[in-house]
């Protein structure tokens, strides 16, 4: 990983109570720690940059500085993660140091430090305004299944593609690889400043997509391939597996 990319970085983890399915899911209990303690764990294993958490809730300010990191208040009424970090990147960098600003998913706990630091490998691009993740889809269920988010690219380097669409659909048609995406993305500092101010978009709200939008607006975001896929957790069967995936670690 560049090192020059890594001196000019910063992690921003968007974290908030509000769950249907998981109420409470950034304190939820794994081996003692809160969740997202875990997730701020990953990111600082990465070492690519300074970690903040981005919350509107001080229960989980208090538990994320508790465990030694540092955690940004923000508004309570953001749409998006997006929203969040951006309010947050002005508070946690006011000086604007930071060129590549990592929005990690506070639900993540699992995700692997190398995967984190593979999302920042397109950024070598200069054209390149956003970076993210996939990982090929082995499961024949999983392609198929309209949870499962598909990254669609044109190949532009070894494990690497552009991003042409993103779609719940089982896309592209006909034989080759589908990739799953996973919704953790670095923009560099005036693409996420162009991003939040943008309206969202026609496809972005048929297909509940929040980058969509960016392409819509003729944003080039690329994907960087990747061998782990990260569980994300929603639900209450999806945190026992997380506990065992980092018991067996631990």
């Amino acid at each position: 990983m560049p090192e020059t990319l890594a001196s000019e970085t910063i992690v921003l983890i968007p974290a908030r109570m509000a769950s249907t399915r998981l109420p409470g899911k950034p304190l939820a209990d794994i081996h003692g720690l809160p969740m997202i303690v875990h997730v701020a764990m990953r990111a600082a294993e990465a070492e690519i940059g300074d970690v903040f958490v981005a919350t509107d809730t001080a229960e989980i300010a208090k538990a994320v500085e508790a465990a030694g990191f540092k955690a940004v208040m923000t508004r309570v009424d953001h749409i998006t993660g997006s929203d969040r970090i951006f309010e947050a990147l002005g508070k946690a960098d006011p000086s604007a140091k930071a060129k590549f600003i990592v929005n990690l998913q506070g639900d993540l706990p699992t995700v692997e430090p190398e995967t984190i630091r593979a999302a920042l490998k397109p950024l070598k691009d200069p054209a390149v305004d956003i970076a993210t993740l996939g990982v090929e889809i082995e499961d024949e269920a999983d392609k198929i299944n309209p949870n499962i988010v598909k990254a669609v690219g044109t190949p532009v380097a070894a494990r690497h593609l552009r991003a042409l669409y993103f779609t719940r659909a089982t896309a592209p048609w006909g034989e080759g690889p589908l990739y799953h995406h996973i919704g953790l993305y670095v923009y560099r500092r005036p693409a996420l400043e162009r991003f939040v101010k943008l309206k969202p978009s026609p496809l972005e709200l048929r297909e509940k997509l929040e980058q969509l939008r960016a392409l819509e607006a003729g944003m080039r975001i690329d994907v960087a391939i990747v061998d782990a896929l990260p569980l994300g957790v929603d639900t209450p069967a999806e945190l026992e597996k997380a506990r065992a995936l980092l018991a067996r670690k631990s």
